[in-house]
């Protein structure tokens, strides 16, 4: 991994499996842009008994060179069933995954 990711927990208990999860999945952000400088995942627990939705919340804001900010935000969604953590984390990895092959696209078409 070329970057140090800065990963921030909120009322939910830092473990080794979403370290893990996490920087394997920044590691596969790394193969589609070889230009991140920056990579800052927050982890939060929104609410504890959610009626409907994940009570997860995941941010993940990109910096990519030259001059490009990237954020995605994957906030508990009415209406859906419940998503485990891991779940969440992988939806807003995938969500990013995409931003950074349509500004690569974006870059070569320039």
């Amino acid at each position: 991994m070329n970057i140090q990711p800065e990963i921030t927990y909120r009322g939910v208990e830092k473990t080794e499996a979403i370290d893990s999860l996490v920087n394997s999945k920044i590691v596969k952000l790394e193969r589609f842009c070889d230009h991140i400088n920056s990579c800052r995942v927050a982890i939060e627990k929104a609410h504890d008994h959610p009626s409907s939705g994940s009570p997860y919340r995941v941010r993940l804001d990109v910096t990519v060179s030259p001059s490009h900010e990237l954020a995605v935000d994957r906030s508990p969604d009415t209406g859906t069933q419940y998503e485990p953590i891991e779940a969440v984390i992988r939806h807003a990895f995938d969500s990013m995954e995409r931003q950074l092959k349509e500004l690569n696209e974006r870059q070569r078409g320039e």
